[in-house]
């Protein structure tokens, strides 16, 4: 790995690498913040998942929330939201596909097949680089925003016991039902929307139901001023499979809140508590 910076923040550290991936065939920049705990034993992990157009950035710098995480004894990782380096056709193009836009899945349609692999990044590699060489448990929790949102509830539901806990702020639950989702779908995964499903968190609960092998309560913020809340979120539609199948959900509607950061940063704290006490 190569470190790109390093800046104290509450008594931690937030640093960012680059390193060569075998999931993506390139190059891959993610960030960890340290908290003070972590100079004297080993630390739980929390994975934050970013959304359309973000990279590692942007949770680190507007999320607020180290200050939390320092007095928790909370890592935080944060990934980059696709492979980047690559020039495939309409990569570059719109801002909810391609580049910025990896999905979290592992893409099946060439050319995006070849490197498109962010759900095994993030599942797999991501953490072995982590747990091999810094400061932290093997006990891992997840969450993220929009995009990333559904990234974090998709790898908890197809991954029993691998995270304690799973939290989402205005998750995109039901993409196979959403034109963020059909396009990216389309794109990554072929035309054969039976094949979506399993990508899908709301999918994933009807699936289940009560066969589930694991039942990680559902923690989700969503802001009732957000723009993409009817035609894209749709979280009712997760809240009604996850109440067939006795799934157990935390749905809270936020008055007056919109998509953006400033709605991540007035929640954040609930959340980090949320996972530290499942990792505890």
């Amino acid at each position: 790995m190569e470190l790109l910076s390093s800046t104290k923040s509450f008594g931690g550290w937030l640093k960012r690498y680059c390193h060569e991936s075998l999931s993506v065939k390139g190059e891959m920049t993610f960030a960890i913040f340290l908290p003070p705990q972590a100079e004297t034993q080993s630390v739980p992990v929390l994975y934050w998942l970013s959304g359309l157009t973000c990279t590692d950035e942007n949770f680190m710098q507007k999320a607020g929330a180290f200050r939390k995480a320092a007095e928790l004894g909370l890592a935080i990782v944060c990934p980059d939201t696709s492979p980047r380096g690559t020039d495939y056709p309409n990569e570059h193009e719109s801002y909810d596909f391609g580049s910025g836009a990896g999905f979290y899945v592992n893409a099946t349609v060439a050319p995006y097949s070849n490197t498109y692999h962010m759900y095994d990044y993030v599942v797999q590699e991501l953490p072995t680089v982590v747990e091999e060489n810094f400061p932290v448990t093997d006990k891992r929790s997840i969450s993220g925003h929009s995009m990333g949102g559904h990234g974090a509830l998709i790898c908890a539901l197809k991954n029993p016991g691998v995270y304690q806990s799973v939290s989402a702020f205005a998750p995109i639950v039901n993409p196979t039902d959403c034109p963020w989702g059909e396009k990216a779908f389309t794109g990554y995964l072929g035309e054969d929307r039976a094949t979506w499903k399993a990508w899908d968190a709301t999918c994933l609960i009807e699936s289940l139901g009560e066969n589930a092998k694991e039942r990680l309560p559902l923690l989700i913020d969503q802001g009732e001023a957000d723009n993409f809340l009817v035609e894209q979120l749709k979280p009712e539609a997760l809240e009604a499979a996850c109440e067939k199948a006795g799934h157990a959900i935390t749905l809270r509607r936020q008055a007056g809140y919109d998509h953006s950061y400033f709605f991540i940063a007035s929640f954040i704290d609930e959340h980090l508590e949320h996972h530290s006490k499942a990792l505890s």
